[in-house]
């Protein structure tokens, strides 16, 4: 008997929109949220697959009853009006703010499941999602603590532009965390 295959893709935009609830378990999943913070996030995942430069990406594992879906990551380009570009503007000082905000790709999730963490599924789905982008740089936001997902980010060298912000309805403080594309290009 042979071992699972993991392979990572980019998705169609229609395939995430299918594909939703079971990418958003994954979601609660690793973030440790419960069904109602998941089934409330529903909506506002389904408004992102619009937003200019959308772009998701997925890692399947595969064995013999098939592949099924075990990490995902999306982002789009981030603008004024959008929640999380407006509480992010609001935590940074201004000109951290000008310099990396216009233009900027949010990373807005990227979620692996935790029976398949730390077999590298993070960095293929950041490397794959960020990949030949047009913009000048990624940005994120991630619980401010020492996890898997900090490391990952801290290892491809994202850099801090906010600390310990506090996003409404999340009571753990956030790091804002951006890097320029291409990934390993310097932080200037």
């Amino acid at each position: 008997m042979s071992a699972p295959t993991t392979r990572v893709t980019e998705l169609p935009t229609a395939w995430m929109r299918e594909h939703l609830h079971e990418a958003l378990a994954i979601y609660g999943r690793a973030m440790g949220y419960g069904e109602s913070v998941v089934a409330g996030r529903y909506g506002y995942a389904v408004q992102h697959t619009d937003r200019p430069g959308f772009r998701a990406v997925g890692a399947f594992a595969g064995g013999p009853d098939g592949e099924h879906l075990v990490g995902f990551g999306y982002g789009y380009l981030v603008a004024p009006g959008q929640w999380w570009h407006d509480q992010v503007k609001h935590a940074l000082d201004r000109r951290t703010a000008k310099r990396w905000l216009p233009g900027g790709f949010e990373v807005c999730e990227l979620h692996v499941d935790p029976d398949h963490q730390s077999q590298g599924l993070g960095r293929q789905l950041l490397h794959a999602l960020v990949r030949d982008l047009p913009h000048p740089a990624a940005l994120l936001s991630t619980p401010d603590a020492d996890t898997k997902a900090f490391r990952l980010y801290r290892a491809d060298g994202f850099v801090d532009l906010a600390r310990n912000h506090h996003f409404p309805g999340d009571a753990r403080p956030f790091a804002i965390l951006g890097a320029r594309l291409p990934i390993g290009s310097p932080a200037t």
